[in-house]
């Protein structure tokens, strides 16, 4: 038992380091990670390495949400919608599997977020698109809490394929017409996220009257 906490703290330890390293040497810059890409986007390759790297950034609750703002700019919305649903996605599977592996410490953290405390009750698909789908919520807890929780993968990867990718579909299309003059003000628009909210909140309402609806048959 001992062993398998100082095994569980270790890796912690090292993705803590790895994630102080990567900020530090600048390699989750974004802008600087997008004139990189600008050079080999014609190569057919790109497209796997980003949906990879996004898949390694998701996997250990890392920035992988900026890999929008290196995308986005580089491919038509609809190829960068399956880029960026794809990695997050992969990620999201491999996130749900690494957090068996998270220290006590972690898995309380978890336990206190509302994404837990949701998917608890409700393990659903549409909690989970809910989730997905709603401007800037954390995909770590998602994945996280998923899996802590054993939510079932048939739920799991639909939802964050779909929630992802249409929320992705909307930036991506916003900051692709934008091109270069794209800002965090243009997504942060009500015209861009207003639609996200309210299709979350309808999600959330049917979950929770049919939430309701099952408690009362169930008295």
């Amino acid at each position: 038992m001992i062993k398998g906490y100082l095994k569980n703290l270790l890796v912690i330890t090292v993705l803590i380091v790895v994630g102080i390293s990567l900020q530090l040497s600048g390699l989750l810059d974004a802008e600087k990670m997008l004139l990189v890409a600008r050079e080999y986007a014609d190569h057919w390759w790109l497209v796997v390495v980003l949906i990879l790297l996004q898949t390694v950034m998701f996997t250990f609750a890392l920035a992988g949400s900026i890999f929008l703002w290196i995308v986005a700019p580089l491919y038509p919305p609809l190829m960068s919608t399956f880029i960026l649903a794809a990695g997050a996605t992969l990620g999201g599977i491999t996130a749900y599997i690494f957090s068996q592996r998270l220290t006590d410490e972690w898995v309380k953290r978890i336990e206190c977020s509302h994404a837990y405390k949701l998917l608890h009750h409700q393990d659903n698909f549409f909690a989970l698109f809910a989730l997905r789908v709603f401007p800037a919520f954390p995909h770590s807890f998602v994945n996280y809490s998923s899996g802590i929780l054993n939510v079932k993968l048939s739920h799991f990867i639909p939802a964050a394929f779909l929630g992802v990718g249409l929320k992705s579909y909307i930036y991506s299309k916003v900051i692709y017409n934008a091109t270069s003059n794209a800002s965090i003000e243009d997504l942060l628009h009500i015209s861009t996220y207003g639609p996200l909210i309210l299709l979350s909140a309808i999600t959330f309402i049917g979950v929770f009257v049919k939430y309701k609806l099952t408690k009362k048959h169930e008295e």
